[in-house]
């Protein structure tokens, strides 16, 4: 119950806490403006995730002291902040991309200093693998990939938000199904989707205002922190974590690596993603968050099956996702080529 009244406490205060950062950007001018690559059409203020950063560093804080982990606590909400703020910097005058990965370098070589880092991770039909020292490098580009998958994915209305709290009830979920009710990364996970239900209430299409860097980069942090400090508590943490953000990993990926092939410049600005190409082929902005909603539902469910060893578990994740993103990459192809 108590979780309860907490979920619905939390989203409330970001619902309305929302206006009054709105308020606070619109004063100050900080304006996202519609150009050739945008999806909205009116000036909206950006960094309203402002409320979800805040929300969920307080959550955090409060419940690392209570379960007496106020190191832990206290690396979580420094390397948070640290995260928040460059992605802030970045939507107050657009930081270079060079200094941007650099600081989020940064916070990622801390962040596997404080917290460690993965050194076995299980793959589906094949087993266990025991990584060693090279579970370093995988950890940092694990950190540093996911804060800029969900930059580079929060590009319409209503997206990353809904994919964090779909993402985050799942963790919710694996948490509790494995006795961490009380652990504060039970209370993290609902923390965020608590702040992005009520943020959702001015950003769903058509929105009212943006999320912003300072929120995207720092639930990619999250995400990928999430795992990381679930390691002995929840088994294969690391591979619920991809499974759970299965989508926005391939889209960012895949993304990336045709654009560098072709030898564009992969950190511009550009409408490639699987869900830009989508918008431009004259799909509603409303339909296609809620099918990255659902995709990332049926991840949360995938991984669900793969702690309770249901059978199918294994061939859908390692088989079936990858070929559900090609049947739809091949959709859109097909609408590139219709429109």
């Amino acid at each position: 119950m108590k979780e309860l009244i907490a979920f619905i406490l939390l989203t409330a205060v970001a619902y309305f806490g929302v206006d009054l950062v709105r308020n606070w950007l619109m004063k100050r001018r900080i304006i996202d403006l519609p150009n050739e690559r945008s999806s909205h059409s009116v000036p909206t203020p950006r960094g309203g995730g402002l409320i979800i950063v805040l929300i969920t560093l307080t959550v955090a804080l409060v419940s690392f002291l209570i379960a007496q982990e106020w190191k832990t606590g206290l690396v979580f909400v420094v390397i948070g902040c640290g995260v928040a703020w460059i992605g802030w910097q970045d939507d107050l005058r657009s930081l270079s991309p060079k200094l941007r990965f650099l600081l989020q370098g940064m916070a990622a070589i801390v962040t596997i200093i404080g917290f460690g880092y993965f050194d076995a991770v299980t793959i589906p039909l094949f087993g266990i693998l025991h990584l060693g020292i090279i579970g370093i490098p995988i950890t940092f580009l694990w950190l540093v990939g996911l804060i800029n998958a969900f930059n580079f994915m929060d590009g319409i209305d209503g997206i990353s938000g809904s994919v964090a709290l779909t993402a985050a009830l799942g963790w919710m979920l694996f948490l509790g199904v494995n006795g961490q009710f009380s652990s504060p990364l039970f209370w993290i996970a609902l923390a965020i989707a608590a702040s992005n239900l009520g943020f959702l209430g001015h950003n769903w299409s058509p929105a009212r205002i943006f999320m912003g860097d300072v929120a995207s980069t720092f639930l990619g942090f999250c995400f990928a922190v999430l795992p990381l400090l679930s390691v002995g508590k929840v088994e294969d943490s690391f591979l619920l974590g991809v499974i759970v953000l299965w989508a926005y990993i391939l889209d960012t990926f895949i993304t990336f690596a045709r654009r560098a092939i072709k030898r564009e410049k992969v950190f511009s600005a550009h409408r490639s993603h699987i869900y830009q190409r989508l918008v431009i082929s004259g799909y509603q902005v409303s339909s296609i968050t809620s099918l990255y909603l659902m995709l990332t539902s049926l991840g949360v469910v995938l991984a669900y099956a793969w702690i309770q060893k249901f059978s199918f578990a294994p061939a859908a994740i390692i088989i079936g996702l990858p070929v559900l993103w090609i049947l739809l990459t091949g959709f859109t192809k097909y609408r590139d080529n219709k429109s």
